[in-house]
């Protein structure tokens, strides 16, 4: 089968044995693949202390082909199915650690995460699977993480007293979480505030339901002129820069809430904080990453319904990815880019 491999830090499309399914995993025949900024950074060995990766891809779409001892229970073979990612990545959580019960399971010490999908087939723990009506298609596919992180950042509002009717900034809302968000946050009730650079990228996240679009040249000004009470009473940001965050915290209104989930390089230094401005605003600072299965299946519910699509800016072939990679690090494209033929 084909698939995408790093080899001395170099991508290569290479012909490799196909993967056999071990204990409770399922095989799955790959439809298409989102292509995660995530994936980029690996590619390029952009973060620090993160090294020995060989395959690239966590976000797919595709049909059950065959099952390992015990995974009977939670999968048929014929299911389409998009790779939830409970845990880090959906590969194993144990279910019983205390923050397996308390819903998060990415900090489990079994956890496993998924990486591999840029093939034509994967091996994927079966419990992991969340199955997909006809309604959601395979261009879906970056739903799997990029929808699942906005998803689960979004719902860290609720649990953070930031109650549906208040003002959202969202960072980067014009990528391929950032837009995500703003649908996500929309539908659940909340006032967006979409942020991100360029007139096609602000004009794109006004077609997606912003109650305000501004630059990120301008926010600091405008938002709170435009909005009042002093600023946002949430910053969500996706933004993979460390303006992005910095941006993001002094957007808040005093006792606001700052959610992380961008990961910028590792060159682009600490998150700085002046310790008498934190005091003033007096904000909570969390940080959010992917969620659980059952996040998956409430988005998937919201996607059949119409609430959450996927702007695809680009499509291609495996062969392709490597040029799709320089395209995100350009941003040359809104939205997400997807692999839909993993045999060229």
């Amino acid at each position: 089968m084909q698939a995408a491999r790093l080899v001395e830090g170099n991508l290569r499309i290479l012909d490799v044995p196909a993967p056999e399914p071990g204990f409770e995993e399922a095989l799955i025949r790959i439809s298409s693949s989102g292509v995660c900024h995530s994936d980029l950074h690996l590619a390029r060995g952009d973060w620090m202390g993160v090294s020995g990766i060989e395959v690239l891809g966590h976000e797919a779409i595709g049909v059950v082909e065959a099952l390992g001892p015990g995974a009977e229970r939670y999968s048929q073979v014929g299911d389409r199915v998009i790779l939830g990612l409970g845990g880090t990545g959906g590969g194993y959580w144990c279910g019983a650690c205390e923050f397996c019960l308390q819903g998060e399971p990415r900090h489990c010490a079994q956890t496993q995460g998924i990486m591999g999908t840029f093939a034509e087939q994967f091996c994927v723990w079966a419990k992991s699977l969340v199955v997909l009506p006809d309604s959601v298609g395979d261009e879906e596919a970056a739903l799997a993480c990029g929808g699942l992180t906005a998803y689960g950042a979004v719902k860290k509002l609720f649990r953070n007293q930031v109650p549906p009717g208040r003002w959202v900034a969202i960072i980067g809302a014009a990528g391929g979480l950032g837009h995500y968000a703003v649908q996500i946050a929309k539908a659940l009730g909340y006032k967006v505030v979409g942020v991100d650079v360029g007139a096609d990228r602000l004009g794109f996240v006004e077609s997606l339901g912003a109650d305000m679009v501004v630059s990120a040249d301008d926010a600091l000004e405008a938002v709170p002129r435009e909005i009042g009470r002093g600023g946002v009473d949430a910053s969500i940001v996706f933004s993979a820069a460390m303006a992005g965050f910095t941006l993001g915290f002094r957007l808040l209104r005093p006792k606001g809430l700052f959610v992380a989930v961008g990961l910028p390089p590792t060159s682009e230094g600490n998150i700085e904080l002046n310790p008498f401005e934190f005091f003033m605003r007096d904000a909570t600072l969390i940080y959010s990453a992917v969620g659980t299965v059952q996040d998956m299946r409430e988005l998937v519910d919201m996607a059949a319904a119409g609430q959450v699509k996927t702007h695809v800016g680009r499509t291609g072939a495996l062969s392709e990815l490597d040029e799709i990679f320089e395209e995100l690090q350009s941003g040359k494209y809104v939205g997400r880019a997807v692999i839909d033929d993993l045999a060229n």
